[in-house]
């Protein structure tokens, strides 16, 4: 027997009233796609680490939570300064409803063969923004003398012993090129990777683990040197600034027609995305460690092609996305890493906006002015784009989904209010019908 009866769940949305141009100074925070390697790669050190610069993101959070489950003694010393001390961690034990939550865990997979010469990681989750599969990370643990098989929802590895080896990837990837160089780290002998990704990111974990005692040479070429060493040490070390999130908010700068000064970045890794900016009309002014956008003239059509870094990056596609159409004239945007960044464009043009998607590019008609209606981020990025339709369109736009959002930007509800948005989070508890058994 069962009767009806109501229960509530809790909804978070953030509301925009648009149409209000962003002026002043913001912050970057540490970088996500840095951050969540090097957390992982601290399993790797049998000592304390203390990071630094790491950005308060769900993301963070749930990498915190699977290495406190593995037995890591996790101190935060501030807000975004983390100690991890890994000398009491076990393998193999990491929660599979935490790992699937997530894309980076599958940096454990590297981690623990690189510690203890064995893994058993469930396969990751995150956004679906199309296939990304980990054949090529695979490739190079076979390589590295691991056995690898796939079975019940894990990924399964262990090796007597690894031996370095000369890897080449079949197409450039940046979850490979990290993976194998944290588990060749702790191998015996040299490994070089070939056809290695280049981006900012894989250069900061090189370096955290060189503070560490690692010896890895190249990162930020196509060609990657890693003599493996006995051990790794405890270090301090700070993570570089958010190279998409300052994207992200010289991007919302420009939709509003806005002059902001976006504080903590390193401008030669902005270097595509500000080339296109300026292409657009936009006047990007670089200081050393900052970057200046002004967005008052007419957004000009352009074409994009997203690439491996240092082309124009995927992470950036949905944003400047929003700022084509607002342009005008027609523009061409190409997707060329995954095969289902487009899930924004149906959002888009909830909002008005003119997009065709022909194969992997939207042929994007500007000019016109979006108007505010209700959307929902559909992953991370397209979450960002859809914050910055809200702030250029006149009314109110409300956003659901956004714990997509959260996964990757450090308070940014609180950062586009400092300086001028009309935007703020908002918790909306909606009644349901249950049924409530005895």
């Amino acid at each position: 027997m069962s009767d009806g009866g109501y229960g509530t769940i809790v909804m978070e949305k953030i509301i925009i009233n648009g149409a209000k141009p962003l002026r002043g100074t913001i912050e970057v925070s540490g970088a996500k796609n840095a951050a969540l390697p090097i957390l992982l790669a601290a399993l790797m050190v049998d000592d304390k680490c203390v990071i630094e610069n790491v950005p308060c993101i769900s993301d963070v959070t749930l990498s915190l939570e699977i290495l406190s489950s593995m037995g890591c003694r996790i101190r935060m010393l501030t807000k975004n300064t983390v100690e991890i001390d890994s000398r009491f961690a076990t393998g193999g034990v990491s929660p599979y409803d935490l790992v699937r939550r997530m894309r980076g865990s599958y940096y454990l997979i590297g981690a623990e063969l690189g510690r203890w010469g064995r893994a058993y990681v469930g396969l990751p989750g995150g956004c679906d923004i199309g296939i990304r599969p980990i054949d090529q990370h695979i490739k190079g643990f076979r390589a590295l003398g691991a056995e690898i098989s796939v079975e019940g929802g894990y990924v399964k590895a262990s090796a007597d012993e690894l031996s370095g080896a000369s890897i080449y990837f079949d197409n450039v990837t940046v979850g490979g090129t990290i993976n194998v160089m944290i588990a060749a780290a702790r191998a015996k002998g040299t490994t070089v990777i070939e056809n290695a990704a280049r981006e900012p990111h894989i250069v900061d974990l090189a370096n955290f683990l060189n503070s560490c005692g690692a010896k890895i040479t190249g990162a930020g070429t196509d060609v990657i040197k890693i003599k493996g060493v006995d051990k790794l040490y405890g270090s301090t070390y700070a993570i570089i600034p958010d190279m998409i999130e300052a994207g992200t908010y010289m991007c919302a700068a420009a939709a509003t027609r806005g002059r902001l000064r976006v504080n903590n970045v390193i401008p030669k890794h902005l270097e595509s995305i500000s080339a296109k900016l300026e292409e657009m009309g936009v006047e990007i002014i670089e200081n050393d460690d900052s970057v200046e956008v002004c967005g008052n003239g007419e957004l000009r059509r352009v074409n994009i092609k997203t690439l491996p870094y240092p082309g124009f990056p995927t992470d950036m596609n949905p944003q400047i996305g929003v700022l084509l159409c607002l342009a005008k004239g027609v523009s061409c945007l190409t997707e060329s890493i995954y095969d289902n960044r487009f899930k924004y464009v149906e959002e888009l043009k909830r909002m008005g906006a003119s997009i065709t998607v022909d194969g992997s590019t939207a042929i994007i008609e500007g000019g016109g002015l979006l108007s505010a209606a209700p959307v929902k981020a559909l992953d991370l990025r397209a979450g960002a784009a859809m914050i910055i339709a809200g702030l250029a369109a006149k009314g109110r736009t409300e956003i659901e989904d956004i714990h997509f959002i959260e996964r990757g930007y450090d308070d940014i509800v609180g950062k586009l209010r400092s300086v001028g948005a009309d935007i703020k989070k908002v918790i909306i508890p909606s009644a349901v019908s249950f049924e409530k058994a005895n």
